[in-house]
């Protein structure tokens, strides 16, 4: 079943897009999650924005507002609230989730909204999700986009490690940053202790996650550390794990050039702390034009296609397309 039957153009709209080192042979149904720690810092805006590069690049591309309880990601794409919307699936009402793409103005660009759906949605029960989980592998596109809500919740981030790419998004203010270290610390943990066959280990994980815990336990490198010493075999398998985790980072609203450095900072902090791979994609820097684009309920690609945050856009869509997962 073909989902993009559907050949709305863009109105008016006519952008060169640089296509030059990025690698478009990406496997069906790619799928990145766009999650970090605090409510307001554009993970809306960047999600609907890549999603309308990628259309640009003639890929099917879908976008799921996955901000459950306040999905509001129909309102920065400038399409009205649909009828059909997540909880229909999630609560058995609707089968295929093929059912559930709305249209948008542009082609290959299709949305699966939250928007409407009842707060409860957000505390789904552990079968629904698994299900919800299931059926976005399932859907027709080549890219799959997962806009997130804020926050830590064990369905947001067990979502998030759904995808093949991890992205976290941050601004410069300390709260966000300290969120976003909190963000990605959880979801490291989270991911460590799914894949643990060994209940003892799952066990310290839990203690880990408890930033105040009797065992001194406050990094994953400290984790390992403990789990070396009561059983090497369990430590050497834990270890494996931790170097196959990996998120992107994006930093939005760079006002200075000093703000610009924090995704390095970030980067190396995690790195040196966590023993995890942070991969900085880039920033895009606080524009007037982006805030205006909006106000009238259009990405800042549509609106202001010549605007500065354009040409940090396309750097960071090339560092996610160098490589396919």
């Amino acid at each position: 079943m073909s989902l993009f039957k559907f050949k709305v153009s863009a109105p008016n709209v006519r952008v060169n897009i640089p296509t030059r080192g990025l690698n478009l042979n990406t496997q069906a149904r790619t799928i990145w999650a766009i999650g970090g720690g605090k409510g307001g810092i554009g993970k809306t805006l960047i999600t609907s924005n890549i999603a309308v590069y990628l259309s640009w690049l003639n890929k099917r591309v879908v976008v799921v507002d996955m901000d459950l309880g306040g999905a509001n990601l129909h309102t920065s794409l400038g399409v009205e609230p649909p009828n059909r919307t997540l909880s229909d699936l999630v609560m058995g009402r609707i089968e295929d989730i093929h059912d559930l793409i709305q249209p948008t103005p542009l082609k290959n660009l299709g949305l699966i909204s939250g928007a409407q759906d009842p707060v409860g949605i957000a505390n789904m029960r552990h079968m629904q999700k698994a299900r919800l989980l299931r059926k976005f592998r399932e859907i027709d596109a080549d890219f799959v986009l997962l806009d997130l809500g804020a926050g830590t919740a064990t369905n947001t981030l067990d979502f998030f490690l759904l995808a093949d790419k991890k992205i976290v998004v941050t601004t410069p203010e300390p709260t966000a940053i300290e969120n976003a270290y909190r963000f990605i610390k959880s979801a490291f943990y989270r991911m460590l202790r799914a894949s643990s066959p060994s209940p003892y280990v799952r066990q310290l994980i839990e203690t880990a996650m408890d930033a105040k815990n009797s065992r001194g336990i406050r990094t994953p490198r400290d984790l390992l550390a403990e789990v070396n010493r009561l059983s090497p075999l369990d430590g050497a398998e834990l270890d494996k794990r931790m170097h196959q985790f990996s998120v992107s980072l994006i930093v939005n609203q760079v006002r200075v050039k000093a703000e610009s450095d924090i995704g390095k900072s970030i980067q190396m902090v995690c790195e040196r702390y966590f023993g995890m791979d942070v991969e900085n994609l880039g920033y895009l820097p606080y524009d007037n034009a982006v805030w205006q684009s909006i106000r009238r309920r259009m990405p800042f690609l549509l609106e202001a296609p010549n605007c500065t945050a354009v040409t940090h856009l396309e750097e960071i869509l090339r560092n996610l397309l160098k490589t396919k997962r």
